[in-house]
């Protein structure tokens, strides 16, 4: 934005510049021009009011030499050129009127005061031609024509001209550099808003624009912003915490009211009467895991955790000895493969552990007996990730985009167990972590949740 802005700044200067000094260029070599023609107008002049006698009488040498000597004195050649439109040099050298100047003569044999060209522009090289009739009582007898070298008087045109160049040139660097400060002060807050929005986004929600210089106007947007940032903060703090303290609240009167149900029991002999009972528990036990969740989610996303270096393959080892019983119970194979050295990865205290337990308490959920879920742990893209794959029934890419969502669930698992946290719960704990948890179907049926964590520095071993 800095170089758009820059750029216009520098645009209207340039064009300003040209307005000002292309007439300015034009009028320096039209003052030049004119002072040259005016010069050599007034000698050609002269030099027809002396020809004017000398013609009468016939003995035109008195004029000749008065015209060799303008010629050795001034450089500038002087030609009497008759009604015939014969040339008398009288400086003795080879001198002619050029071609282009024979309009110069006509006009002159015609009663006129010819030159030509009509502007010395610096690109031109051409002498200027100038021609001024002889009259004698209104009868032309004759022309003088002046043919002055122009070299000198087309470089101090172009000199005019360089330096006009060189002063634009001087402005324009002036306005570069004094654009970019300018920019800079104005774009100040942008830049500083930008970075802090980035942070935020990242996760940092302590993060604000810290005043500054700038236009009001922006240091203004940049207060309102601090004052919104700080209102969301306050207001996602106080859902955090209301969510875990109701959470936290509702769990003691769940708790005694599961007691006093489970105690009905005793007092139930009809069998109906004790299905409606067993179904009573396990409506409590399935609030009461729906409250962990949330309690669980409120924990994992309330401000910025410490986090901690862990050996990924030494935590996937101890989870899988933790749920092995439970898959052999439901004859579900467990697989984990892990590298024969440890991987050490960065994370939130029990972090890794808890996405582990909520992927294969998902996983085994909707695996059929005879299936298999499988843990891998690997190096991938700079870091460690760690996969859990699973053979049940899978879910389409559209639903993968929605399951880190709170409370959802896929259409097909509305009778399954659970309260649609976990997954959320396993997202807020990885990036919380400064990883990215992606979930996509398996290749060969299933889901496959891949857990990306940057890698930690390996700690050394104690004696």
């Amino acid at each position: 934005m800095r170089r758009r802005l820059v750029a216009t700044y520098v645009l209207l200067l340039c064009m300003v510049l040209l307005a000002l000094e292309i007439p300015l260029a034009v009028s320096l070599t039209g003052r030049e021009t004119e002072r040259v023609l005016s010069d050599r107008v007034a000698d050609a002049t002269r030099f027809a009011s002396l020809a004017v006698p000398a013609v009468r009488s016939g003995e035109l040498a008195s004029l000749l030499d008065e015209l060799g000597r303008y010629h050795e004195l001034y450089g500038i050649g002087a030609i009497f050129v008759d009604s015939d439109q014969r040339p008398w040099i009288g400086f003795g050298g080879d001198h002619s009127v050029p071609a282009y100047g024979e309009v110069a003569v006509r006009g002159a044999l015609a009663g006129r005061t010819v030159s030509t060209p009509g502007t010395l522009w610096p690109w031109e090289s051409r002498p200027l031609v100038v021609a001024v009739p002889v009259n004698d009582g209104g009868a032309v007898l004759g022309a003088i024509v002046t043919i002055s070298p122009t070299w000198d008087n087309r470089r101090e045109v172009a000199v005019a001209w360089l330096e006009l160049g060189v002063l634009g040139l001087f402005a324009v660097a002036v306005c570069v550099l004094a654009a970019f400060w300018l920019a800079g002060w104005v774009l100040q807050p942008v830049t500083r808003l930008d970075a802090v929005t980035h942070e935020i986004a990242a996760g940092d929600g302590g993060a604000r624009v810290h005043p500054g210089g700038g236009p009001p106007e922006l240091r203004r947007l940049s207060a309102s912003f601090n004052e919104m940032a700080d209102a969301m903060a306050d207001s996602l703090e106080r859902q955090r915490s209301f969510v875990a303290h109701a959470s936290h609240q509702l769990r003691n009167p769940l708790t005694v009211l599961r007691l006093r149900v489970e105690s009905l029991g005793l007092y139930l002999a009809d069998d109906d009467a004790r299905e409606d009972h067993r179904f009573a528990l396990e409506e409590t036990d399935r609030f009461a895991g729906m409250l962990d969740g949330l309690l669980s989610l409120a924990r994992a996303e309330r401000g910025r955790y410490e986090t901690e270096t862990v050996d990924a393959v030494a935590v996937t080892l101890n989870r899988e000895r933790s749920w092995r019983p439970l898959t052999e119970l439901r004859g579900i194979t467990l697989r984990v493969t892990v590298p024969d050295r440890p991987r050490h990865i960065e994370t939130i205290p029990t972090g890794l552990d808890q996405a582990l337990d909520a992927l294969i308490d998902n996983a085994l959920k909707f695996t059929p007996g005879g299936g298999s879920v499988e843990v891998t742990v690997e190096s991938r893209d700079g870091g460690v990730e760690v996969t859990v794959r699973d053979t049940g029934p899978g879910m389409t890419e559209e639903q993968c985009r929605h399951a880190t969502d709170r409370f959802w669930r896929a259409p097909d698992a509305q009778n399954v167990d659970g309260a649609g946290l976990g997954l959320p719960i396993v997202a807020v704990l990885v990036e919380a972590s400064g990883g990215r948890m992606t979930l996509a179907p398996a290749p060969a049926g299933g889901l496959e949740a891949r857990l990306w964590w940057r890698p930690g520095k390996a700690v050394p071993a104690t004696v």
